[in-house]
């Protein structure tokens, strides 16, 4: 490829735009990638006529089933038209994870599509296999990982199962060890074994590769010693897919427990070291720990440079837990903080690299400490889920997972002989080493044509996400503290608490309301409107996204933001939750601030108007 200076990217080329503006460029580039697909099946075996004869063509039964087909599209386009979410609506959708996606990896997929490659398997997909492995290697330089390996999974629940596969394998394995090779692990008591490092196993291993099959036999595998692994730990703020996970691996949701978050909804590391270490004193080795980068419900990072080095001066003491990094939301945001040479960027040079790369076009108040050291502290977890189809901007499904150390993926590794062949000297045997077995070659290659477009860095998508992120805080400096007028009654905009990343959490109250279910009420019945469920979708002029931050999921976390806005105690036990109103900033557009102002006074109105119909139904 022609070498392009990145610091050139325009993100406004990247996209069809919210009015299909770039659909001159869309069409050139899929009829380009269209028109050679059709080239490539033409000269393959010329002397091979066509099957589709022009009788075939010109017969009545054809045309009326080409008639058939076109009308078929017009139902299609009808009810896409009618019953779809605006995500490409630059200052419209204030909802949920999802955005306009990269104009590129639409096309690339599907063209990818054409060829229906299936990357299980190299011999099914050669050259999308090769795309996937491309990939896979880009996201452990993403994290740092200077022997990782990762692939594409259909989404962030199949990578967060794979996180526990490889974690529940891993512990297991010292006492494979012991019932196959005993002198590796000579004078180790059970205890000792459950808290050997991953690296520390992964050397053993090395040295006994003639055993290593019958070593792998013995794990967790074939259902031994799974009641021995431990405890799971999840934040509150986890996603539902971890009970999953559990349920499937074997594991048992009796297993997963939560740590405790606070107030800034990111885990308590003191309380969590407080459970480790009753968990060890009742014989309980911890399994492994999630830290969540990108929380689903707030966006929050939690402090992974924390948990790190809880992890290392607890296993002074002779307690070692698996570390693993649900960053399916976050992840893409770790290229903010590569540099061009994809080095971690120094702290103290952060600001003159944005400056430099034209990251942010004001100065804001998004990048603290905290959240630069907790992303950092990525490198030292055992493996990450990271999802392409959130802050990748790529069309769905396509969710990843990287490990820290290639040798890991033996440990769960299968090798069925008519896919493909152990040892095979071929850059890509994925099906051996993932969950899935048949896979879409056109995610890899919608994935890889995206990396290339924007590199993983402060270059390509440290830009993107910059953008993102200070669109975030316009609307998070926007709406909190509005107040508008309905009747006789103020209404209050309060936003949650303070974004680590681009989701912007916040709430309706009457002021001088002192009833919090008469609150949630309101902020459930503005979501109604501002839904599909009152509002519509076509004519839908602000829309949002709700959760619930119930005492059930997250204990007394909120009660300090609840309490700000002048709940008591008692009342708060009584709601027994908050509705909050959620809104994943993700467009790439709105970083210009001019442009936002102008959707901004949209959006007031709209707000107002909403407001105005639920104080009519009262």
């Amino acid at each position: 490829m022609k070498n392009f200076n990145t610091d050139d990217t325009n993100l406004k080329a990247l996209f069809i735009g919210d009015k299909g503006e770039n659909v001159d460029l869309f069409k050139e580039l899929l009829n380009k990638m269209l028109d050679e697909h059709v080239g490539w099946r033409q000269n393959y075996m010329p002397q091979d006529l066509p099957v589709i004869t022009p009788q075939d063509r010109s017969s009545k039964s054809f045309q009326e089933t080409a008639d058939n087909m076109r009308s078929v599209f017009n139902v299609l386009s009808s009810r896409l038209r009618t019953e779809s979410l605006p995500w490409h609506s630059a200052g419209r959708f204030w909802g949920h994870m999802n955005a306009e996606t990269l104009m590129p990896s639409i096309i690339a997929y599907t063209t990818a599509m054409l060829w229906n490659g299936n990357n299980v398997a190299y011999e099914s997909s050669p050259a999308t296999s090769q795309m996937e492995e491309e990939v896979g290697l880009e996201f452990a330089t993403l994290m740092s990982y200077k022997n990782g390996w990762g692939h594409i999974a259909a989404d962030g629940s199949i990578a967060n199962l794979e996180g526990l596969w490889y974690a529940r394998n891993m512990k297991s394995l010292p006492f494979a060890i012991k019932a196959v090779v005993p002198e590796m692990v000579a004078g180790k008591t059970d205890w000792e074994l459950l808290n050997m490092s991953t690296t520390e196993v992964l050397d053993i291993l090395d040295q006994v590769q003639d055993q290593f099959d019958e070593i792998k036999a013995q794990s967790a595998r074939s259902g031994k010693n799974l009641d021995k692994l431990g405890k799971w730990i999840v934040p509150q703020t986890k996603h539902y897919s971890w009970l999953k996970a559990a349920d499937i691996i074997g594991i048992g949701l009796d297993q997963v427990i939560a740590g405790e978050v606070n107030s800034e909804y990111r885990m308590d590391i003191d309380k969590l070291e407080a459970q480790i270490r009753d968990l060890a004193a009742q014989g309980i080795p911890t399994l492994g720990v999630v830290g969540v980068v990108g929380s689903t419900e707030e966006g929050q990072v939690d402090r992974i440079d924390q948990i790190i080095a809880l992890r290392e001066k607890l296993a002074k003491e002779g307690i070692y837990f698996y570390v693993h990094v649900d960053a399916a939301y976050g992840g893409y945001g770790r290229s903010i903080f590569l540099d061009e040479n994809d080095q971690f960027i120094e702290w103290d040079n952060i600001e003159e690299v944005y400056v430099k790369h034209n990251i942010f076009q004001e100065k804001n108040d998004w990048l603290t400490r905290e959240v630069y050291e907790s992303f950092k502290a990525i490198e030292q977890a055992e493996s990450v889920t990271i999802d392409p189809h959130k802050m990748g901007y790529i069309p769905y499904s396509a969710g990843g997972v990287v490990i820290k150390d290639i040798r890991m993926r033996d440990v769960i590794s299968y090798f069925a002989t008519y896919v493909f062949e152990k040892g095979a000297d071929i850059p890509a045997l994925l099906g051996a080493y993932i969950l899935e077995g048949s896979k879409a070659g056109a995610t890899a290659a919608a994935v890889w044509t995206a990396h290339k477009v924007l590199p993983l860095n402060v270059t390509g998508y440290g830009k993107l996400m910059g953008a993102s992120i200070e669109g975030a805080y316009h609307f998070y400096h926007f709406i909190d503290g509005l107040e508008f007028k309905v009747s006789d009654k103020t209404i209050e905009i309060h936003a949650l608490t303070k974004p680590d990343f681009n989701m912007v959490d916040y709430v309706f109250n009457e002021k001088g309301n002192t009833d919090l279910v008469k609150m949630n009420k309101l902020n459930h019945d503005f979501y109604d409107y501002a839904s599909y469920a009152k509002g519509g979708l076509y004519n839908n002029e602000f829309i949002t996204s709700h959760t619930d931050f119930a005492i059930e999921e997250y204990g007394h976390s909120p009660f300090e933001f609840v309490n700000s806005l002048g709940f008591s105690r008692a009342e708060w036990e009584r709601a027994d939750k908050v509705t909050i109103l959620r809104a994943a900033g993700m467009s790439p557009y709105m970083n210009d601030k001019e442009v936002f102002d102008d959707y901004a006074a949209k959006i007031k109105t709209a707000i107002q108007e909403k407001l105005e119909a639920i104080y009519a139904e009262q």
